[in-house]
């Protein structure tokens, strides 16, 4: 018998905006209002990420330190919400935005793609203070994450929200260096799906086809978005093995 996950027909209707619909040469930058609404316009879902401030606030930002987006320095973690959002944003008049204030901007027009950040270090607070924020939200929304802990927790606290484990295959990038050779195997074999039960697969696309995801989606009807496609080889690869897109850098 194959097992249904959560995983409404909205997680893969059409082509997700990575980090929303940004372009850095027009002023617009990921993860921004404005990239927000260029997606709102055209009707892409938009993938987003979000971490915690100091003050334990979702904030709307990718990178773990501030340096490449911001006119600051240092972690990003280290800061209130309030002295977040009043950073300067490289080459934007944009500032940061908070989780409900991205709710609010979409309003449930197009379905949300949610990525907790995680520092890997068993801290599941960000998906404790992401199911609060999104239980007063009526919109198309999903939660994901590289992090088992938080996809774990996610299952744990909300069960209704679909959830997704975002992956890899080898983890051989050198920003996975701290994963133990049995971790990245756990993980990119999916071995920690008894405790996560994830409702989707957000896989790499340069790594796909996966034989651990293919053999998973025989025993449960997991859709599988991949990211980031930003080639048209890319393209041929998602439309060959994947229900969805998650892209940058072009429009589909």
């Amino acid at each position: 018998m194959v097992l249904q996950p959560n995983a409404p027909a909205w997680l893969t209707a059409c082509p997700v905006a990575h980090r929303a619909l940004h372009d850095a040469a027009r002023g617009v930058i990921e993860n921004t209002p404005s990239a927000v609404d260029a997606a709102l316009a055209r009707g892409y879902a938009i993938e987003v990420d979000i971490q915690l401030s100091a003050d334990g606030e979702a904030l709307v930002f990718h990178d773990d330190t501030l340096e490449r987006l911001t006119t600051a320095t240092g972690p990003a973690a280290a800061l209130t919400a309030a002295a977040l959002k009043a950073l300067d944003l490289r080459d934007t008049g944009d500032r940061m935005m908070t989780l409900g204030e991205l709710l609010a901007r979409v309003g449930g027009r197009v379905p949300l793609v949610i990525e907790l950040k995680s520092r890997f270090d068993g801290d599941t607070a960000v998906a404790a203070r992401a199911a609060e924020i999104l239980a007063g939200y009526d919109g198309p929304a999903a939660l994901m994450s590289f992090d088992p802990d938080l996809v774990a927790a996610v299952r744990r606290l909300a069960p209704h929200i679909p959830r997704g484990i975002t992956m890899e295959h080898r983890y051989d990038d050198p920003e996975w260096d701290f994963l133990s050779p049995a971790t990245k195997f756990a993980w990119g074999n999916l071995l920690h799906f008894p405790r996560t039960r994830p409702d989707f697969v957000a896989h790499y696309v340069r790594e796909l086809p996966s034989t651990a995801v293919s053999l998973a989606r025989h025993a449960v009807a997991l859709p599988l978005l991949t990211w980031t496609v930003r080639t048209p080889e890319d393209r041929a690869v998602a439309a060959r093995h994947a229900d969805q897109m998650i892209f940058e850098g072009f429009l589909p």
